[in-house]
């Protein structure tokens, strides 16, 4: 644990990816917002840290660090706490929907298929959720159909598109640019900026893919992209 401003510490609980941090990690961010209350800003949870910002005025940063010792301290035992919920998401994989699944099938020596297989039958965790609102860091891969970003973004990538770089994959919740490889699309809005929650996504919850088909694809709202911009 260090700080990193003025009103800002960061706790260090790993130094790569590890599929137990996150649950740990939501356990303290809870604690920590139980026992300090109105004293915090903000509490953001990625892969391996916690950056805890506070307001300076209401708490020092002596009794803070204390109170994130506490956190630590009296953090209850993994049987004891809730666990992340599930979030099951429909996912039409196509070579319509997901551009680079051929690519992928031709690199890793196995049918396209068998890739949407590997990738739906996967349950991932919720690591970390950035780089766009509602955009939910999801691993880990398999090892057999783990894939580099690619070198030039794509400048449009729709949302609902389903990624994978490396060991991560990933469903843009909004249009924007992006770099990850593109295997298929969920039709359900992940992103409202106007709802309670703004996303269905948490750091610790879990998240399976559901292989369906074009008609059901179509009854939840989802629309093909015929322009793949590179």
């Amino acid at each position: 644990m260090k700080p990193v401003s003025e009103s800002a510490f960061i706790i260090y609980f790993g130094d790569h990816i590890d599929l137990a941090l996150p649950q740990l990690i939501a356990r303290v961010k809870a604690r920590l917002e139980q026992l300090s209350g109105f004293a915090l800003i903000e509490c953001i949870a990625s892969y391996t840290t916690l950056l805890v910002e506070y307001h300076p005025l209401k708490i020092s940063a002596i009794e803070l660090h204390a109170l994130i010792e506490s956190a630590l301290r009296e953090l209850p035992a993994e049987n004891q706490v809730a666990q992340g919920k599930c979030i099951e998401l429909p996912t039409y994989y196509s070579l319509q929907s997901g551009p680079d699944l051929a690519l992928i099938a031709k690199a890793k020596g196995l049918s396209i298929e068998h890739i949407i297989s590997i990738h739906s039958q996967q349950r991932y965790t919720v690591c970390a959720i950035g780089f766009a609102p509602g955009f939910a860091f999801l691993a880990s891969v398999d090892k057999a159909i783990q894939s580099p970003r690619h070198h030039k973004p794509r400048m449009l990538v729709p949302a609902g598109s389903v990624g994978i770089a490396d060991q991560q994959t990933a469903v843009y919740p909004t249009q924007s640019p992006g770099g990850w490889n593109i295997i298929g699309n969920c039709p359900l809005p992940l992103f409202d900026p106007s709802g309670d929650p703004i996303t269905p996504f948490s750091v610790g919850d879990s998240v399976q893919f559901n292989a369906i088909d074009f008609d059901d694809y179509v009854s939840l709202g989802g629309q093909i992209c015929w322009d793949w911009r590179s």
